[in-house]
Formats: C-alpha cells, structure tokens, sequence
C-alpha cells in the first residue's frame, strides 16, 4: 500500500462533501508531476485528505477505489482522475504550521513542494500525522 496527500480548497469540494457524496472522481489536476502520482495510485492506497489555501490543514483520510481514467471533463487525453472515497476523518485537524513544527515531517512533500495538489506520503508521515490527530 502507497500513501498520499490530496488537496483541496474546501469552498470548491471540501472533506464534509467526500462525505456526504460517499466518493468522487478527483479531477481538475492540471500539473503533469500531479498527474503521474495519480497514475501511480493503486485501488487501497490511502490518502490525507487537505483543505489547501485558507485552512491548510489535513482533515481526514479517503482511500483510492478506482485507478485511473480518462478525465471525463476534457476530451484532452493527457488529464486523467481516479476515484477516492471517505474512509474516516481525523479526530482533530492537522494544520500545516503543525507538520512544519514537527522535525520528522521536515522532508514531506507537503513542506518542500507546498504547491503540488497531489503528492506522495510516506507512510512515517502518514502514521505521524493521523498520530498528531489524536494527541
């Protein structure tokens, strides 16, 4: 299993409408490094789910249940999307002054590439945030 961390601005499709949607294709990623990585996700891999811009926080966790396909809003061949769905929220928000303050998450994607909308995780970093949630 692969982990990873999806973005979001929560007034475009936040972590409440993954849930009550129950899941959704993940589209609108128009960044080729972006788009790799939602290549090289596999159905069960699990993702932290991240309300970007005024939020910036991690809030829950959706898991991936469908591979890659075609995003069906562009006929342009080169954008794809893969399903995700709810698997459980945090407990508490992990905010990104929190991952940044935290030495062991100083090499994450997320504090070195803050822009990318979709990106890997260890899973040292996946366990260190979901513990943070729960502390």
């Amino acid at each position: 299993m692969n982990y990873w961390l999806i973005k979001s601005e929560p007034g475009t499709y936040s972590w409440d409408d993954l849930v009550k949607d129950g899941s959704t294709f993940w589209d609108g990623v128009r960044n080729y490094a972006a788009r790799n990585h939602m290549k090289a996700m596999k159905k069960g891999d699990l993702c932290l789910f991240y309300h970007s811009v005024n939020e910036k926080q991690c809030v829950g966790v959706a898991e991936v249940v469908k591979e890659f396909y075609q995003d069906p809003t562009t006929e342009d061949d080169r954008w794809v999307v893969m399903d995700v769905a709810a698997a459980y929220p945090l407990k508490k928000a992990v905010t990104l002054e929190m991952v940044k303050s935290n030495a062991n998450l100083s090499d994450m994607v997320l504090v070195n590439n803050s822009r990318l909308s979709v990106q890997p995780v260890k899973k040292e970093e996946f366990d260190i945030i979901v513990g943070l949630s729960e502390s």
